[in-house]
């Protein structure tokens, strides 16, 4: 995994049990997409033209995450095809004696999208490049 985005845990992440509640992984997930996004392909993103709708997200949790925990997201890229691309997330938590233990992962589908013709468009070559080279 190439791009490391810190996540802040917040009090309110929290489930009655302690641990982190599961709807928020994928809130997790998509910062991390968003930073490395941002990071990777580095143009902004006319929402209204050049849009990309999630068509499938999925997780799997390996181990509990608590309030002081640090932790991080690993985010790459797996596959592309003609209109849509796939990401890859580990989530891992920073031990203090300096390793990593993951604990959960997850993928995700992003399809791009024009808004104003209300369907699926082809990634964008400028995308393509950046992504490809990460």
């Amino acid at each position: 995994m190439s791009h490391k985005t810190p996540i802040q845990l917040r009090f309110k992440d929290m489930d009655a049990l302690g641990h982190l509640n599961n709807a928020n992984y994928l809130t997790f997930f998509e910062l991390a997409r968003i930073k490395y996004f941002r990071d990777t392909v580095g143009t902004e993103i006319d929402w209204n033209k050049d849009g990309m709708i999630i068509a499938r997200a999925t997780i799997d949790y390996k181990k509990p995450v608590y309030f002081n925990d640090t932790v991080c997201i690993y985010t790459s890229f797996l596959k592309m095809g003609t209109t849509s691309f796939e990401l890859g997330y580990q989530l891992v938590r920073e031990e203090k004696d300096g390793t990593e233990t993951l604990v959960a992962t997850g993928t995700s589908v992003i399809v791009c999208y024009n808004y104003k013709e209300k369907k699926p468009m082809a990634i964008p070559k400028s995308w393509i490049d950046k992504m490809a080279e990460n």
